[in-house]
């Protein structure tokens, strides 16, 4: 009986046994046309798997599952295997780098890639702890190729497979160069080991992400129902219909069927203020020196505390921005949801420190005196932070928010990683 391998041909789990089949000449088919979500949810799957785990393959013996033990099987089907090295203690290394690459690096990938993908619920002090746990554990990793090419020996072992696939996956979704450029020895490591001939082979030309994916839109859309088809009626009843129908006077028309106007937004009925916010906004772009004399001054004179209302902000967990691109993509996300106040706001994000856990604290000018509840119900992040009103009649409080417009550095006694502007 030949093995079959139940699985997509770019799902990593499967690639290790594909890889593995490779380096010892044993014959594994890859079912064709499978469908994740369909195939592994017929009786037939369910009876190899009954969870639907994706792979399973096909023995003589019966059917098995989860990856690891899958590579494990097809290697051992060739007598003296080199992949699981050449001696005692080469095996039980070769066994402790797979629990690492499984552990150390494939969970905290998943947890940083699959609510991304919409798999699991986001929650960004989730994902800070994901990235962090995986940038602990790929430094020993890039410590140890430091001095070696292999995780163990001087060849290719099932080791480096089953940890070339779960890298494999990081660098196709959301390990960027920036983000790899860190582990140095990782990224030799790394391509050298998907150019050779057999990885090259199962996997074929390999392209680094660019980006990592967005998170997904907390309201989805909902497909709409199409209306039921009226049901025909017969021409003549029609042309009846048309006879004695009164054409119906404005006067008569239900209330209920006129069209709604749509609601204004509650900022938009609130008393005219002498700050108009455009003006203020175009002050801020066009002012290229003399910031403080220029456009700080211009803010305070065009500042009406009876229509606007302003607000420090700070994150909640800074001690968890521990890598920098990806706090700066935390802020770069928060001020993407908040497109929906560009009207009625301005704001000023810093990220602060010279080394991790770096500081997020914000300014935010808003329409009315207190925080738009329309802002507080969609935006998410917002949850996130601690907001405090500034209290202008305070110097030190009012001396801060011009610090914070300007971008004045050091920032309370701390160099600037980054500052961002909503406008």
């Amino acid at each position: 009986m030949a093995l079959i391998l139940h699985a997509t041909s770019n799902n990593k789990n499967a690639l290790k046994a594909l890889i593995a089949a490779e380096y010892s000449d044993v014959k594994v088919e890859l079912t064709k046309d499978f469908q994740m979500g369909v195939s592994n949810k017929t009786p037939e799957f369910l009876k190899m798997n009954p969870i639907g785990k994706v792979p399973v393959l096909e023995t003589p013996d019966g059917p098995l599952f989860e990856s690891n033990a899958i590579a494990r099987y097809v290697t051992k089907l060739k007598a003296n295997n080199p992949l699981f090295g050449s001696s005692l203690i080469e095996y039980a290394r070769i066994e402790q780098w797979i629990d690492f690459a499984t552990t150390e690096i494939d969970v905290h990938l998943g947890r940083w890639l699959y609510p991304r993908l919409g798999f699991m619920v986001h929650l960004p002090p989730a994902e800070e702890a994901a990235i962090a746990s995986l940038k602990r554990a790929l430094g020993p990793l890039n410590a140890h190729l430091a001095s070696n090419t292999y995780l163990v020996g001087d060849f290719v072992t099932l080791a480096d497979i089953i940890t070339i696939c779960n890298l494999y996956l990081g660098y196709k979704t959301v390990m960027t160069k920036s983000f790899t450029s860190e582990f140095p020895h990782v990224e030799r490591y790394f391509w050298t080991l998907v150019n050779q001939p057999k990885f090259h082979k199962i996997l074929g030309d390999v392209n680094q992400t660019d980006s990592v994916p967005p998170v997904p839109s907390k309201k989805p859309a909902q497909p709409k129902e199409p209306k039921p088809k009226a049901k025909e009626e017969p021409k003549e009843a029609k042309k009846e219909a048309k006879k004695e129908a009164p054409k119906p006077k404005e006067d008569d028309l239900d209330e209920e069927e006129a069209p709604k106007p749509k609601p204004k937004n509650p900022l938009d009925l609130l008393p005219p203020s002498k700050m108009i916010l455009d003006e203020w906004k175009r002050l801020y772009s066009n002012t290229k020196t003399n910031f403080r004399e220029v456009a700080i001054k211009g803010f305070w004179e065009m500042y009406d505390p009876e229509g606007y209302s302003l607000w420090f902000c700070d994150y909640k967990y800074n001690d968890e921005n521990t890598v920098s691109f990806v706090t700066l993509n935390k802020v770069g996300g928060f001020l993407q949801r908040m497109d929906l106040a560009r009207k009625y706001a301005f704001g000023k994000m810093l990220v602060i420190g010279s080394e991790s856990p770096f500081k997020v604290k914000g300014l935010w000018l808003f329409r009315g005196k207190e925080i738009p509840k329309f802002i507080l119900d969609e935006v998410y992040d917002m949850e996130l932070y601690d907001w405090k009103e500034v209290d202008i009649s305070d110097e030190a409080q009012k001396e801060r928010v011009s610090q914070m417009i300007e971008d004045y550095e050091p920032f309370e006694g701390e160099p600037l990683l980054d500052a961002k502007c909503f406008k």
